[in-house]
């Protein structure tokens, strides 16, 4: 290899480099879908559930007095036994 093909292959090498460069840019600007789990807004949700659980209300009266649907009450029912160490019944 001479001189002359060896700064031929680094600049096709530079020049690839940077094409992969904005990629990435591109991929780690894009918004990730899904739930966002251990937010600030999640944990609110669930610091609320958590609050009405433990002052053994039962999970209807929980549903209709927090702003969240029933699965999440149930879902939020579930990670607080695992938390907690209980095992449902």
């Amino acid at each position: 290899m001479t001189l002359k093909e060896a700064e031929k292959r680094i600049k096709e090498l530079e020049q690839e480099n940077a094409e992969l460069k904005s990629q990435i840019k591109i991929l780690e600007a894009r918004s990730v879908g899904g739930r966002k789990k251990h937010d600030a807004k999640w944990m609110a949700s669930y610091n609320a559930f958590a609050a009405l659980y433990e002052k053994g209300m039962n999970m209807t009266d929980i549903v209709e007095r927090s702003s969240c649907s029933r699965r999440t009450c149930y879902r939020y029912k579930a990670y607080y036994e695992e938390l907690h160490g209980k095992k449902q019944k």
